[in-house]
């Protein structure tokens, strides 16, 4: 295996990869047997690696210093090259769906892939590359953006994630000052972001037009894989969560309120959550790992293997430093059968969730990375976030080394917070719904219906006439929004999953970490409806499982009650 600082880049050329995809959909559409058709598709898989690979490095180190020239640039050639490969890409598509020896494929890769590829073809037109190439620009000057906050608070110089870290500082004055200090960084761009943003609106909704739907929403829905539900179940799981998740939370926000002798819960103290200060993790970054490796070393034989990987190889890069993205993720390095994970350390909580909800990515790449072709080793978002979230709950027994004495108030912070990420969630959701609905707003309209959606899904949050909040501009900080539209919800949808292997794990972790294991090996054979049902639980689409949660939710909350 190759270390990552040791993985060679090498611009993929587009007149030359081009050419090379070109010959293959000839020799594809010529096949004469299924045999043959087999052959030549595992020389396409082999190049749709090595691009993939490619693209993947780019953007990693271009995350890692956004600074770097050169990964700059070369992040800005694949921007524009991506969709110019696109129509070939497509053309390979369609003709496997065309193809006679179809039903072979299917049998051996399964039906979803041709179900996906069917519904990739309603997302592209030659006609829209120069609006997909507008498009990645816009997003990577956002991206860009937001790395190049440089902000003086408490004698530094900080980015955002190390700013996050003083909204849970026990010192009130100190979490008013960081807020206010995020706020005038964030006002003082605001001509930016609605820039960007409205141009990002505008070349969405251009590309839809282009396409034949009504609005950019549909094309959107194509392009996430909505593949077993569409916007009214959508629309009814947010009713559900209105209905029952947001009277719980507003119940544990007056607790919140109450435990801090506050008598509400404003933006101030949104993350502050006990009188004796949140739980934090002990010890240093390298600490930390250690007990991280103990931690999967414990879980089972595979997840040692897959940690221990990720460690000798380099793939983990969490120190925050000047010059780096902002936000984290998980991505995954075809050819070197690797994934990564990106994230900003900043000494809260936050930090452990890094090694359990991007680690629950990363180990379920690694258990598929050798399933062919390629698009079975990666699919939907809403299954890979049920990957991510139940790991959270899964790695609870360890949670002591990470926090001590503190671990008690951790289950009942981190249980909390996934709770109240619900209508959070939804109320992100709600709002591409209606942007994308009217794609005309001007900024100030589109802040005005955040400001509506607040009301909403959030009723007990008081902005503290801190401008960012009271103009209604919290959303513009939510990366997803600009870069990865609709994807949100599936954070949502995932999380109702992840609270049932909770419970499933209080009772018998050994059988939820199998049944998690089951559920992973299915890799993307399935769409998020059958995989929930074949795996026996939680279909979040089902308003009495909601209530039910709820219920389990509270019970559990009184159990770890500080």
């Amino acid at each position: 295996m190759t270390k990552f600082s040791q993985m060679q880049y090498s611009r993929p050329e587009l007149e030359e990869t081009n050419a090379k995809y070109e010959a293959l959909l000839n020799n594809f559409k010529a096949a004469k047997t299924a045999d043959e058709c087999f052959a030549v598709y595992k020389e396409i898989n082999s190049l749709n690696e090595v691009v993939d690979s490619m693209m993947t490095l780019a953007e990693i180190r271009n995350s890692l210093d956004t600074n770097d020239e050169f990964y700059s640039d070369e992040t800005d050639y694949l921007d524009e090259i991506e969709p110019e490969l696109e129509e070939v890409l497509q053309e390979i598509s369609k003709a496997m769906l065309e193809s006679p020896f179809r039903k072979d494929m299917e049998a051996a890769w399964g039906k979803l892939m041709f179900t996906n590829k069917e519904m990739e073809l309603k997302t592209f037109s030659p006609e829209i590359i120069e609006d997909l190439q507008e498009e990645n620009e816009l997003c990577s000057e956002y991206s860009d953006l937001m790395a190049s906050a440089a902000i003086e608070f408490d004698g530094k110089t900080l980015n955002l994630s190390e700013l996050a870290a003083y909204y849970q500082n026990p010192d009130r004055k100190l979490r008013e000052a960081a807020l206010r200090a995020n706020s005038d960084w964030y006002i003082k761009n605001s001509g930016e972001f609605d820039k960007l943003f409205d141009s990002i609106v505008k070349v969405r909704t251009r590309m839809a037009t282009k396409l034949g739907y009504k609005s950019f929403t549909e094309l959107g829905y194509y392009r996430m894989q909505r593949t077993s539900y569409n916007q009214e179940m959508v629309a009814k799981f947010r009713e559900g969560i209105v209905k029952y998740i947001v009277p719980l939370v507003a119940q544990l926000k007056a607790e919140q309120a109450k435990r801090i002798c506050m008598p509400n819960i404003s933006i101030i103290d949104n993350e502050y959550a006990y009188p004796d200060g949140n739980p934090m993790p002990k010890g240093t970054p390298e600490e930390i790992f250690a007990h991280g490796k103990k931690m999967y070393a414990e879980l089972s034989d595979e997840t040692k293997e897959f940690f221990d990987f990720m460690l000798e190889n380099e793939l983990i890069d969490v120190l925050t430093r000047p010059g780096k993205e902002v936000g984290g993720y998980m991505t995954t390095i075809p050819i070197h059968k690797a994934s990564f994970i990106f994230a900003n350390f900043n000494g809260t909580s936050a930090d452990i969730d890094v090694l359990t909800h991007e680690a629950g990515h990363s180990y379920a790449g690694y258990v598929a990375r050798d399933l062919y072709p390629l698009e079975l080793q990666d699919g939907s978002q809403d299954i890979a976030e049920i990957h991510s979230m139940s790991m959270e709950f899964l790695t609870y027994p360890w949670m002591e080394g990470f926090f001590g004495e503190d671990t008690k108030k951790y289950y009942h912070y981190h249980l909390s917070n996934a709770i109240t990420f619900l209508p959070y969630g939804c109320m992100v959701d709600e709002f591409q719904h209606l942007i994308y609905e009217k794609p005309e707003m001007t900024p100030g309209e589109r802040n005005k219906v955040w400001l509506t959606l607040e009301k909403k899904y959030r009723p007990w949050l008081d902005d503290a006439n801190i401008p960012r909040w009271a103009e209604g501009r919290v959303w513009q900080a939510q990366m997803h929004i600009y870069e990865d539209p609709f994807y949100y919800i599936d954070y949502c949808l995932a999380q109702v999953v992840a609270l049932n292997f909770l419970e499933l794990s209080q009772k018998d972790h050994k059988n939820a970490w199998a049944k998690y294991k089951k559920l992973l090996d299915a890799g993307y054979s399935k769409t998020f409806v059958e995989l929930v049902a074949d795996s026996e639980l939680v279909n979040p689409f089902e308003s009495d499982n909601l209530k039910q949660i709820a219920t389990t939710v509270v019970a559990r909350l009184e159990v770890s009650n500080i």
